[in-house]
């Protein structure tokens, strides 16, 4: 089968790559063609266009970068035409991806749809963008199943890809000491800082949370820098700031650290599966958050809240987000004893929730079966 892919972010490379990785296992003859990463490309097929051109976030910068959208679109479209794939399969990344779905449909091309577009958080009259030009829909968290059936639009659910990927890392053989040495850090506790993939996200968290540092002496700070982010960019704010940054090892920093402050999103619940006490904390661009305001209708922002249905993990968001506020939850999650366990005892009943390991070959089955029907 000739697979054509479109994944514009990090963790949409992520999940992609271990899509690509679950079609190789069950399809003797895969060709893959995909916009995405450095995860999908290890698995093989041609890589188009990397989400760090891609990733796009907010509604004042999709606003400034309206132009280079619409040229995304364009280029897209052709490339598509003349790969003639049997699927086009689209990985979360709505705002483009539903664009792509009509698009698909008028040539009559097979679309299907995986990982959800977070339409139970807002925009929910995409729906009829879904129904109308999606043909399947696998989704990831086991609440939306129920969520879609009462939009009379079934769908396919086959666990969560995260499980797998982070199995991998926590059964690895590397030990805290060689995590250590190998980024020459100091012999003490670890805390995480996670401050996003992209750059608006690091711009309005990233000082913040470096804030907090002196008052942790008997502690190191690491941040795990996003891969799609030039390591340069990062100097300007740590520099007077007594932290470590470490690149392509989130996943290292999850294992090894004893807490965590994390930007929402995929992280948050990668977080969690490696059972790592967190904080949240976002700011986003106040523009931005006042018209986010009035359109998501959800009670939290973390995945690991929403999955759970209620506060797990404290979510700093906004104005809250500071530097007082940062450290009064930090102190908890370090600190108080009975505060952390409570918090790995959720994440013990989250992993249950989400099922076992094996999604991403699961998922890859049902995509390549209904192809062959």
């Amino acid at each position: 089968m000739k697979y054509y892919i479109i994944a514009g972010e990090a963790s949409g490379d992520l999940h992609g790559s271990n899509l690509l990785k679950g079609l190789n296992l069950v399809d003797p003859n895969p060709e893959f063609r995909y916009w995405g990463g450095d995860l999908m490309k290890a698995q093989g097929g041609e890589l188009v266009k990397h989400y760090k051109e891609t990733a796009i976030m907010g509604f004042v910068e999709v606003l400034m970068n309206l132009g280079k959208i619409k040229r995304f679109f364009k280029e897209c479209k052709q490339d598509i035409q003349e790969y003639n794939p049997d699927v086009l399969i689209l990985v979360d990344y709505p705002g483009f991806n539903l664009r792509m779905a009509e698009f698909a449909k008028s040539i009559g091309l097979k679309t299907f749809y995986y990982i959800s577009p977070k339409i139970w958080a807002w925009k929910e009259s995409r729906i009829k963008k879904i129904k109308a030009f999606v043909d399947k829909m696998f989704v990831i968290f086991p609440f939306e199943v129920d969520y879609f059936k009462k939009h009379n639009y079934p769908v396919d659910y086959a666990g969560n890809p995260l499980l797998d990927a982070v199995q991998v890392k926590i059964d690895s053989k590397e030990t805290q000491e060689d995590f250590i040495a190998k980024n020459n850090l100091e012999i003490k506790p670890i805390v995480g800082i996670i401050a996003g993939s992209r750059k608006q996200e690091i711009d309005r968290n990233l000082g913040i949370m470096l804030e907090i540092i002196p008052d942790y002496k008997d502690y190191q700070f690491v941040i795990a820098a996003a891969p799609s982010i030039e390591p340069s960019y990062y100097d300007k704010f740590i520099e007077g700031h007594n932290v470590k940054v470490v690149f392509n090892q989130t996943y290292d920093v999850f294992k090894h650290a004893q807490a965590a402050l994390v930007t929402s999103g995929t992280a948050t619940l990668e977080a969690a599966l490696f059972n790592l006490p967190q904080v949240v904390c976002y700011r986003a661009a106040n523009i931005s958050y006042f018209i986010a305001k009035q359109f998501v209708k959800l009670s939290y922002i973390s995945l690991v809240n929403l999955i759970m249905d209620r506060e797990v993990v404290k979510e700093l968001i906004q104005f809250d987000m500071n530097p007082k506020l940062v450290k009064t939850e930090l102190d908890k999650i370090i600190f108080e004893g009975e505060f952390r366990q409570k918090m790995l005892n959720d994440y013990k009943e989250l992993r249950n929730l989400l099922g076992g390991t094996g999604a991403s070959e699961r998922v890859a089955k049902l995509i390549f079966d209904y192809l062959q029907k």
